[in-house]
């Protein structure tokens, strides 16, 4: 058995960004559930509605799927010994494992956040690969400016925005440099004259090619400071290729203040020990009889076995984060509904932290 600590690597996720705001609240808010996917997770606030999916300019192209290779243009999302890429399989069962899970909720069902489509918009968190020619354009931040990476970014006139155009929620924007495999996020962005330039209240750039360490305490476009991107399932991964070598990312109603690395932020008062701090590591069981259920969904089970999922953000419990993309089959997503809570146990990858 593993002592689930990260390897030196490992443990840092890729930091080449910081974002939002380091003293608490800026990101995390509750969401709720509609369609097959649902509303997907807040960071700082409300709930974000589902992704919007217009294609970007200058050669960019939707991300609606995506894995090392296809939609990212063959980036890789960080090195294979990164914390996101670990196989947890063997990792020890954390010792405060059943009352993490009953905080999240033992009987409460998994939710897919991502799909085709509900009321007009993308389910999930969308993306945009550029190439490295994409023009920059300057980026406003408007909250967390001092814990932000200054523009300018790479950023597509018609970037997809979470939500939509017309989202109050999140309104995560994600770019990657498909050339030079670096990720943009913006948490609430908003295109001023058309796209001349953006306003977001945060900012945080990641070289996906490598590992590296953000300051602890520095939030990004999730609550946990961590990247979106790496903890998406998409389109291509699972059912092009039929498999997943990544952590997802998954949210929780209420959150503790604290963090295990690589996550570097919390945005909680709340001190209980049994609350699940941002970074925290669940694996579902082995044990976990999932063979009855959509190819799709049998994928993701694969990969939660092996690689778990981490708590990113605050939002509804067990909603599990995904790209959205018009091929997606949300009825064979729906099975993810029947599992709950109690198919999981925590893994032990480190102590928890504050600051």
């Amino acid at each position: 058995m593993k002592h689930g600590v990260y390897g030196v690597a490992a443990l840092v996720l890729v930091l080449v960004a910081c974002d939002d705001e380091s003293s608490g609240g800026g990101t995390g808010g509750s969401s709720t559930s509609s369609g097959t996917g649902g509303a997907s997770s807040g960071t700082g606030g409300a709930s974000s509605g589902t992704g919007g999916a217009s294609s970007g300019t200058g050669g960019s192209s939707s991300g609606t799927g995506g894995s090392s290779s296809g939609s990212l243009n063959g980036c890789t999302v960080f090195p294979g010994d990164n914390a996101w890429n670990t196989d947890v399989s063997a990792f020890d069962v954390h010792p405060n494992s059943d009352a993490f899970i009953d905080s999240i909720g033992r009987n409460t069902n998994l939710h897919p956040d991502f799909g085709t489509e509900w009321n007009g918009a993308p389910i999930g968190i969308p993306y945009v690969v550029v190439p490295g020619s994409q023009p920059e354009v300057p980026i406003n931040f408007t909250a967390y400016g001092a814990e932000s990476d200054p523009g300018p970014y790479p950023v597509p006139p018609d970037a997809p925005i979470e939500g939509g155009p017309q989202s109050d929620g999140d309104r995560h924007v994600l770019v990657v440099d498909g050339d030079d495999c670096v990720l943009y996020e913006l948490y609430r962005a908003f295109p001023v004259n058309g796209g001349e330039s953006w306003d977001a209240d945060s900012g945080a750039i990641w070289d996906l090619k490598i590992n590296d360490t953000r300051p602890l305490g520095w939030t990004s476009a999730d609550a946990a400071g961590l990247p979106i991107l790496p903890g998406l399932a998409r389109y291509d991964e699972v059912v092009e290729h039929g498999v997943i070598t990544h952590a997802l990312r998954f949210t929780v109603s209420e959150s503790q203040a604290g963090f295990i690395p690589p996550a570097t932020h919390y945005a909680s008062s709340n001190t209980s020990p049994d609350v699940p701090p941002m970074g925290l590591r669940v694996r579902m069981k082995a044990s976990f009889d999932c063979s009855g259920m959509s190819a799709e969904v049998q994928v993701l089970c694969t990969g939660l076995k092996t690689y778990g999922m981490i708590v990113a953000d605050n939002g509804a419990d067990w909603f599990v984060s995904g790209a959205p993309d018009s091929r997606w089959d949300d009825e064979a997503l729906g099975d993810l509904k029947t599992v709950t809570g109690d198919a999981f146990e925590v893994v032990y990858t480190g102590d928890v932290q504050t600051y």
